[in-house]
């Protein structure tokens, strides 16, 4: 089995189906750092990331802008001093796709490094 941060990303159309509750459940085993949370009725994937000071999260968040234009998947990132919080949700379907948790398990690879 491919771990997620091993797998690329699928061209994901309006109308393709969100993953379902069960699928969600299994993958967030491979991301247990995540959060599954609702924001104004889209379910999305949420993580906060400490570091030692703010260029070091900017850096993060310029690495990680690297990886999503690659991938085509874009996640909102918020950086504050010490911190860069990411959330992954796929915008075409207004909801969770397998892609979400395959670009959260390449965030945790790229904070790990």
């Amino acid at each position: 089995m491919t771990t997620l941060s091993q797998s690329s990303c699928e061209a994901c159309r309006i109308g393709a189906p969100t993953v379902t509750q069960d699928e969600a459940n299994e993958l967030m085993t491979q991301i247990p750092e995540w959060s599954l949370v609702e924001v104004e009725g889209i379910k999305q994937l949420h993580r906060v990331y400490k570091f030692k000071n703010f260029m070091a999260a900017m850096n993060f968040a310029n690495e990680l802008a690297e990886i999503s234009e690659a991938e085509g998947h874009h996640p909102g990132i918020l950086v504050e001093w010490g911190k860069a919080t990411v959330s992954w949700w796929s915008h075409s379907i207004k909801g969770l796709h397998r892609n979400d948790f395959v670009m959260a398990a390449k965030t945790d690879e790229l904070f790990a490094k």
